[in-house]
């Protein structure tokens, strides 16, 4: 069944449980996205679902709810969660957690987070005391399998969020072996922002007459969106740069490496605009408290590389800044998909040297954006009307905080058969 949906009834209306509802209301949510209005009716009743839509869509709680809908009740063993959520970032595995959490406990159900970049024991741990829903990476998920931590064979729901960009991180090989160790007879539910020949694979491979349900365009970009195109020389870039961030507005900036984040991060706090990082160098603890200081406005601007382009949903972002160019359009779209988000205005903002103009063009082509086009320099009055009013200004940052902050992981350990006795299984006490 394909659908697109058009009418919004209420959560009630579409068969969520009264709990669920409840927690729902309770965080001002009334009324269902497209998304999960046209989901939820086939999710909750069972079927295994094909959903389409870009980030920022809700498809977060359309595949939320009926994963702990279906779950109510049920009996879960120590090393055997019974739903799954695979994701491709730590970010995106901590989001979608805090989202599933409320739902879960509504529901008397535990969630806990597998991936990489931090120790394990404390996710040995959790499935040691018979947590039952994980939200994983990949990786860190089939190492733990490996071990003898978990198995998948109690695995009744499980979900695959930004297939495509796990497609695009080379993840489908390990995502293939999870979802073979998951009952075949159990409900699967593939969201996904474009549906690839790779993503395409998962769904004949895994999905069994799918309800498929989609919202917009593969390669639409968000209507509320202006796009410019500025040409720079580039000794102007981190002046151009600073001058569009020094604004008022929460600016969500792009750089193509690790080091230029890096680098450009620091260029911004010496202009003293209140900035912060994320990109893989960084330790998870600094990730999370880099990306918490952007969400609550105590950091007004993020230089991140293409780590932040998917499945992070910070709420107002008024620019989206790409320093670097992205090289594909799928790229462009989802990082300029941060802005403009459930019906708000944005502007997206890219810089091209002369030598990148070709590439750029073809790359807005493809994208089906036909952008405002200008030359600039730093001094430029279309930088002072994009930037709006001057944001106050910071005393830099220590420049060694940032180095600090590059943390590597600790250590693996842990004990698999410890965490698969028998002894450690049971109903969780109530």
């Amino acid at each position: 069944m394909a659908g697109v949906a058009t009418l919004h009834a209420s959560f009630a209306e579409l068969g969520v449980p009264g709990p669920l509802v409840d927690v729902l209301a309770g965080t001002g949510v009334t009324a269902p996205f497209p998304i999960q209005a046209a989901a939820l009716p086939d999710a909750l009743a069972g079927r295994d679902i094909l959903g389409r839509g870009r980030t920022g869509s809700g498809k977060t709680l359309a595949f939320s709810i009926p994963l702990a809908a279906g779950l109510a009740d049920g009996f879960t063993s120590a090393g055997r969660p019974r739903g799954l959520v695979l994701v491709p970032t730590r970010e995106l595995a901590s989001q979608v957690q805090a989202v599933l959490t409320p739902l879960a406990q509504a529901l008397d159900l535990t969630v806990a987070t597998i991936f990489g970049g931090t120790g394990q024991n404390a996710q040995v741990t959790a499935l040691r005391n018979r947590v039952d829903i994980v939200v994983a990476c990949p990786g860190r998920l089939a190492d733990l399998i490996e071990q003898g931590h978990c198995h998948l064979g109690d695995v009744e729901i499980s979900v695959l969020d930004e297939a495509d960009h796990m497609a695009d991180l080379g993840f489908l090989p390990v995502v293939r072996r999870l979802m073979e160790a998951t009952p075949a007879e159990s409900q699967r539910m593939l969201f996904s922002a474009t549906l690839d020949n790779a993503v395409d694979v998962l769904v004949r491979r895994f999905l069994s007459d799918p309800a498929v349900h989609s919202v917009d365009s593969v390669t639409a970009a968000p209507g509320a969106m202006v796009h410019h195109l500025l040409t720079i020389t580039p000794g102007d870039r981190v002046g151009v740069v600073a001058a569009l961030a020094g604004g008022s507005h929460r600016s969500l900036v792009f750089t193509r490496t690790k080091h230029g984040a890096q680098k450009l991060t620091r260029q911004l706090a010496g202009a003293g605009i209140s900035v912060a990082e994320l990109h893989g160098n960084l330790g998870q603890g600094a990730r999370e408290r880099n990306l918490a200081s952007f969400v609550s406005g105590t950091t007004r601007v993020l230089v991140a590389t293409d780590i932040a382009a998917r499945g992070i949903h910070v709420d107002a972002i008024g620019l989206v800044i790409h320093a670097d160019p992205p090289t594909e359009h799928k790229a462009y779209l989802h990082r300029s998909g941060r802005t403009a988000r459930a019906g708000a205005d944005g502007v997206v903002i890219t810089l091209q040297s002369p030598a990148q103009a070709a590439d750029v063009r073809g790359l807005m082509r493809r994208a089906g954006v036909s952008p405002l086009a200008a030359n600039v320099s730093p001094g430029s009055a279309l930088l002072r009307s994009i930037a709006g009013p001057l944001a106050a200004r910071v005393a830099p940052a220590d420049p060694t905080a940032a180095a600090a902050a590059a943390l590597t992981a600790n250590p693996a350990t842990g004990r698999g058969a410890v965490a698969m006795s028998a002894g450690y299984r049971g109903r969780r006490r109530r």
